[in-house]
């Protein structure tokens, strides 16, 4: 990678530098769980209409969205990621890759579709907000990564430059609207959960490691930082 060329690093939360595991156990498990037992029925079941429930709003805020289906589902969602809270982990080689976009200088934005309410708890369990420039969730934006929509916005909120400007993200369609805006460079991740498969081949170049992106420093002119923690 010739981080000479770039300017702008627009990374992923959930999945990307997070461990994907935490919203897996909160959606795919314990969430069902209460769900079942609200409504008397066993977990395979009650995963079922989750999921077909959920499944319509796929790609859209509603799907990313706890309110949404606290409501829809009678369960309050923000608890139950509350009670898991410790899974929460950056993954490995986030934290070392961070250090080194911010020593070459990079302007570092976080942007995730992550609920605000999501987002804050996992800065705070993580401490990973301190290393970007902006941070920035779809809910303010109004409109999900999926849609060109979004990305218009952070490019007028954040000046980024598609030319010269990574993403990151474990979202294959978050990666092919990047790509379509006109973003330079796209990678994915191959193990966005550390206890699951790896993600099948892709039309991306699917990170195993952060290291693989790691070359030999290349100093861009320090500049100062401003740090937000906008959600």
């Amino acid at each position: 990678m010739d981080w000479s060329t770039i300017e702008f690093a627009v990374l992923d939360m959930d999945g990307t530098l997070l461990d994907l595991h935490f919203d897996n156990q909160v959606w795919n498990v314990l969430l069902p769980k209460r769900y079942g037992d609200k409504h008397a029925l066993d977990d395979s079941s009650a995963r079922d209409q989750i999921a077909a429930r959920m499944n319509t709003q796929r790609g859209t805020l509603s799907w990313y969205c706890l309110d949404h289906w606290s409501r829809v589902l009678g369960v309050d969602v923000s608890s139950l990621e509350a009670e898991l809270k410790s899974l929460i982990r950056v993954r490995p080689g986030a934290q070392a890759f961070l250090e080194y976009l911010a020593d070459l200088g990079m302007r570092l934005i976080l942007a995730t579709n992550a609920h605000p309410e999501s987002l804050e708890r996992k800065l705070e369990q993580t401490g990973i907000g301190t290393y970007f420039e902006d941070i920035v969730s779809a809910h303010v934006i109004g409109v999900a990564k999926e849609s060109t929509a979004f990305w218009r916005q952070l490019e007028r909120r954040c000046g980024i430059i598609a030319a010269q400007t990574i993403v990151i993200d474990d979202n294959q369609e978050v990666l092919r609207v990047a790509r379509e805006h006109g973003i330079a460079h796209v990678y994915g991740i191959s193990e966005p959960d550390s206890h699951k498969a790896r993600v099948p081949a892709s039309e991306f170049t699917c990170l195993d490691a952060f290291a693989e992106l790691m070359g030999p420093a290349f100093k861009k002119k320090p500049g100062d930082r401003s740090i937000s923690t906008s959600v």
